[in-house]
């Protein structure tokens, strides 16, 4: 089954971090061990950070007609700031490992492990 883990970093709360906000680096290299210890022990499909909301774009659906505003989106409460996509056995084997991820440490993030669905399974929820 592939699950993704959702990060929602609290210096993106509220929608955009601190000016000239960066990464310590240590805190950095101790989330690259976490990962090279989660590529051990699940197939890793994709991990990646996401810049700030302000170098962002939403395109929303208003009324059928697209709309685009660029970014930071003021209505913003969480904001994703990284994800990882991975191939596990069970949810709560990918429980465990959200519970030991280093970065709960810095600036209390919150972690969401969320199971993906393959594209012909939406099908079957529009048939619901």
């Amino acid at each position: 089954m592939k699950f993704m883990m959702l990060m929602i970093p609290a210096v993106y709360q509220g929608g955009k971090p601190a000016p000239g906000f960066t990464p310590d680096p240590k805190k950095m290299e101790e989330m690259g061990r976490f990962n090279d210890e989660l590529g051990k022990a699940f197939k890793i499909e994709s991990l990646n950070g996401l810049h700030p909301l302000a170098m962002g774009a939403r395109v929303s659906f208003a009324r059928g007609k697209p709309s685009v505003t660029d970014g930071p989106f003021i209505e913003t409460k969480e904001v994703v700031g990284g994800y990882w996509l991975v191939e596990a056995p069970s949810k709560e084997e990918v429980v465990k490992w959200a519970q030991r991820c280093p970065a709960a440490k810095f600036r209390s993030p919150n972690l969401a492990w969320r199971r993906s669905l393959p594209i012909m399974s939406c099908r079957l929820i529009e048939a619901w």
